[in-house]
């Protein structure tokens, strides 16, 4: 599967647009690793542990976008996004979405 941000894939050529497909999770960090980050918001410096879960949950969104786009038949995924948004105070959601195409075929 490819996967651009772009609305091509250089050397290739759409031969058919699929739709929209999407992945997102939601995600929450352990209470002692918030203990942890707000002592590290205090004195200043990345927050790791919420790093590493927006990493994470960008991944499983990534997943998700790929699935439903295999279940279409698309070669490809174009004009990949993000998007993120707060559900509680200690949750986030991350969705990611882009178009699923078909790849035209050279004999």
């Amino acid at each position: 599967m490819i996967l651009v941000n772009t609305d091509y894939i250089a050397g290739k050529e759409i031969a058919e647009m699929l739709g929209l497909v999407k992945g997102s999770t939601i995600r929450a960090k352990h209470l002692g690793k918030d203990i942890v980050s707000l002592f590290r918001h205090m004195v200043g410096g990345e927050l790791v542990e919420y790093s590493q879960m927006i990493d994470e949950a960008r991944e499983i969104a990534i997943r998700r976008m790929v699935q439903e786009a295999e279940q279409l038949g698309a070669d490809a995924i174009i004009n990949i996004r993000f998007s993120t948004t707060d559900v509680i105070k200690e949750a986030a959601e991350i969705v990611a979405y882009g178009t699923a195409v078909k790849l035209k075929e050279y004999s």
